[in-house]
């Protein structure tokens, strides 16, 4: 009973029967197609749970709602107890952010490494209506890059001057700038080659316990769940086929989907 109620009190983030679907043309015809059907998930502060299944199966909508990106057609999703598409609660997504798979678009090319990594603080000053504190910024962004394992001399670089590895790097101080509890990493390391994922997923392990972060992991990838993410969910067609609450157990898998992804893994 202790025990359950600790748990609850511990939840950061909690979706409850997400449904999602768009209305696509073909062929003149238009047609409603169920991307997401009535999906519930939870995550406790200070741990990382792994979304993952093929391609197509919805992974990537529900976290473009869970972020608060999209609105679900129904469900609820609350961050901290408050539901974070309710206007009242907007600021709750200042705790929240996104490091996406593909790191060129998600950046301006025309910015410097120092301007991408400022670029939340400074949205962030003028939403508050705050003076921007340019000392306070230059300290931080020079504090982050050390962070990501990189020299300040980055700074000065741009875009087009780093390598894939580098620039993810980069993208992940920006995605902490603003201290967030909460970070979601959609493919976050699936277009590196494997060395470079590794050190990312190393470099994300350190950052979660020195900023006592939270994640939500989406990948296809099984391998990297089992190198970051304290549990699992096995995503297919829209819906939650199977869920394993502690990662240590993931040979006790049951359905059959999930399988064909462990096997996969093992062969490889």
């Amino acid at each position: 009973m202790n025990k359950e109620i600790k748990n609850k009190n511990n939840i950061l983030l909690k979706a409850s029967n997400i449904t999602k679907s768009y209305t696509q043309k073909k062929f003149l015809k238009k047609f409603v197609k169920t991307v997401l059907n009535d999906v519930s998930l939870s995550l406790e502060q200070g741990k990382c749970l792994g979304i993952i299944g093929e391609s197509g199966s919805g992974k990537s909508t529900l976290g473009r709602i869970i972020t608060g990106i999209e609105k679900a057609d129904s469900g609820i999703v609350e961050f901290e107890g408050k539901n974070i598409h309710q206007k009242e609660n907007r600021n709750v997504k200042n705790d929240i952010s996104i490091v996406f798979q593909n790191y060129v678009s998600s950046v301006n090319p025309r910015f410097s490494v120092a301007q991408i990594i400022a670029e939340p603080l400074i949205i962030s000053f003028q939403v508050n209506k705050s003076k921007i504190d340019k000392k306070k910024i230059d300290d931080e962004v020079k504090k982050l890059i050390k962070i990501v394992g990189l020299s300040e001399e980055f700074l000065e670089r741009f875009p087009n001057e780093l390598s894939g590895g580098q620039l993810q790097r980069v993208c992940i101080a920006r995605a902490i700038v603003t201290k967030p509890k909460f970070i979601l990493l959609d493919e976050a390391v699936s277009s590196l080659d494997v060395s470079t994922q590794v050190e990312i997923l190393d470099l994300l392990q350190k950052l979660k316990k020195e900023y006592n972060l939270s994640y939500i992991f989406i990948t296809h990838d099984l391998l990297t769940i089992t190198y970051i993410c304290d549990s699992v969910i096995f995503f297919k067609d829209g819906k939650i086929e199977e869920k394993i609450n502690d990662i240590r157990n993931l040979k006790n898998i049951k359905k059959d989907y999930s399988k064909r992804l462990l096997e996969a893994v093992i062969e490889f």
